[in-house]
C-alpha cells in the first residue's frame, strides 16, 4: 500500500471542508457568511507549516501567524483607514493610532519623565526624550561619524553631504537643507520674534541675537563667532584657535581640509576647496582678464558681456543676472528686512542702510558728499 503525502492528505482534507461548506450553502442547512469565505479562502493561499497556518502578504511577501494581523497589514497596501477622529476627522488604519491621536484634543500625556517631570503622549517620545539625559545618541553618520539623538535628525542632517535642498521657501523661493534654517528664514517674512529677554522685554528672531544682546545687561563685550569647524559645528573667534581644534580631528577623515577641518569625498574636491585658503584663481575671463576661483564663478560672470539675465522676477518681470540680485530685488515685493540692528533691533531692507543707521548709535555724524 502506497502511503500518501502529509500535504496530499491535508490538501484532501481542506477539499472535503471546502465542499461540505459550498453544500451546506447551497441546501440551506447551514448559513456562512462573508467573513468565513474570505478566511476560507486566506487559508488556502496560506502556507502550512505543521499544524499551524501562515498567511502571506502577496504584495510584500512579509509572514503573519494570526489572519487578525495579517487583515490589518493588508491596510498599509489598500489605503483602508476604517477608524476616524469624531472631533477633526482624521482617519486612521489601526484603533491604537487614533486613540493615540485623540490625545492631541484631550491634552492627556499619559508618559512622565522621572527625571524632569516632562510630560508625553506618546512613550515613543518618552523614549526618545530620555536620551537627553543619558546622552544616548544611537544614529551615527557614515560620512563624518557625527551622532544624533534622532533618526530624522540623521536624515536631515544627510542633506549637508548630498547637497540636496528639499525645504523651498514659498513666498521668495529660497531652499534649505535643514528645517531649522528655512523655519528661521520664515521670520523674515513674518517678522516672528520668538527669542524675548526676560530682563527688558526685547524680542529676537534668532537665539544667537538674543544672546548678544544679553552682554548689554551684562557688561560683557561679545566677540563674533565668524570661524566655524565644518566637523563638529564648533564656533571660534580667530582662524588660529580653529586650526589648533581642527587637529583634534585630524586622521578621523581621508581628504580634510587642515585649516578649516571641512571634509571631501575626493581629493579632487579638496583641491578646489583649498583654493579658498591659497587665493589661487585658475579661471580666468577671456574678454576682461578677470580670475575666479571656481569655474561656475567664471560662468556666471560671462553673463556680464554676453547680456544675458536668466533670473527673472515673477510680480515684475524684471530680469537680472545673478540670483542674488534677484533676491535683493524680491524684498521690494516681500519687504523682507533682512537686516537687523543688534542695538535697537531695527531691521533694514538692505545692508548699506544698516551701515549707515549704525552710525547713530556710535557717534558718528552722517555727512553727503557733494555732487
Amino acid at each position: 500500500m502506497v502511503l500518501k503525502k502529509e500535504s496530499e492528505v491535508l490538501d484532501e482534507m481542506q477539499d472535503e471542508d471546502q465542499y461540505k461548506k459550498e453544500h451546506d450553502f447551497i441546501t440551506g442547512q447551514k448559513s456562512i457568511s462573508c467573513s468565513q469565505t474570505e478566511k476560507t479562502s486566506t487559508k488556502k493561499r496560506a502556507k502550512k507549516t505543521g499544524t499551524r497556518d501562515h498567511y502571506t502578504c502577496q504584495h510584500c511577501g512579509k509572514i503573519f501567524n494570526q489572519h487578525g494581523n495579517f487583515k490589518v497589514h493588508m491596510r498599509v497596501h489598500t489605503g483602508e483607514k476604517p477608524y476616524t477622529c469624531q472631533q477633526c476627522g482624521k482617519s486612521f488604519d489601526q484603533q491604537g493610532n487614533l486613540k493615540v491621536h485623540l490625545r492631541t484634543h484631550t491634552g492627556e500625556k499619559p508618559y512622565t519623565c522621572k527625571q524632569c517631570g516632562k510630560h508625553f503622549n506618546e512613550h515613543g517620545n518618552l523614549k526618545v526624550h530620555m536620551r537627553i539625559h543619558t546622552g544616548e545618541k544611537p544614529f551615527t553618520c557614515q560620512q563624518c561619524g557625527k551622532c544624533f539623538t534622532k533618526r530624522g535628525t540623521l536624515k536631515s542632517h544627510m542633506n549637508v553631504h548630498t547637497g540636496e535642498k528639499p525645504y523651498t521657501c514659498p513666498l521668495c523661493g529660497n531652499r534649505f537643507s535643514q528645517q531649522g534654517s528655512i523655519n528661521r528664514h520664515m521670520r523674515t517674512h513674518t517678522g516672528e520674534k520668538p527669542y524675548i529677554c526676560k530682563l527688558c522685554g526685547r524680542s529676537f528672531t534668532t537665539k544667537p541675537n538674543l544672546r548678544y544682546h544679553m552682554n548689554s545687561h551684562t557688561g560683557e563685550k561679545a566677540l563674533p563667532l565668524s570661524f566655524i569647524c565644518h566637523q563638529c559645528r564648533m564656533s571660534f573667534t580667530d582662524s588660529n584657535h580653529l586650526k589648533n581644534h581642527v587637529k583634534s580631528h585630524t586622521g578621523e577623515k581621508l581628504f580634510m581640509c587642515n585649516d578649516c577641518g571641512k571634509t571631501c569625498s575626493n581629493k579632487t574636491n579638496l583641491k578646489i576647496h583649498m583654493r579658498i585658503h591659497t587665493g589661487e584663481k585658475a579661471f580666468t575671463c577671456p574678454q576682461c582678464g578677470k580670475s575666479f576661483r571656481f569655474r561656475g564663478n567664471l560662468r556666471t560672470h560671462m553673463r556680464v558681456h554676453s547680456g544675458e539675465k536668466p533670473y527673472t522676477c515673477l510680480p515684475c518681470g524684471k530680469s537680472f543676472t545673478l540670483k542674488g540680485n534677484l533676491n535683493i530685488h524680491m524684498r521690494l515685493h516681500t519687504g523682507e528686512r533682512h537686516f537687523t540692528c543688534h542695538e535697537c533691533d531695527m531691521s533694514f531692507k538692505y545692508q548699506r542702510n544698516l551701515k549707515d543707521h549704525l552710525q547713530t548709535h556710535s557717534g558718528k555724524t552722517l555727512t553727503c558728499s557733494s555732487a
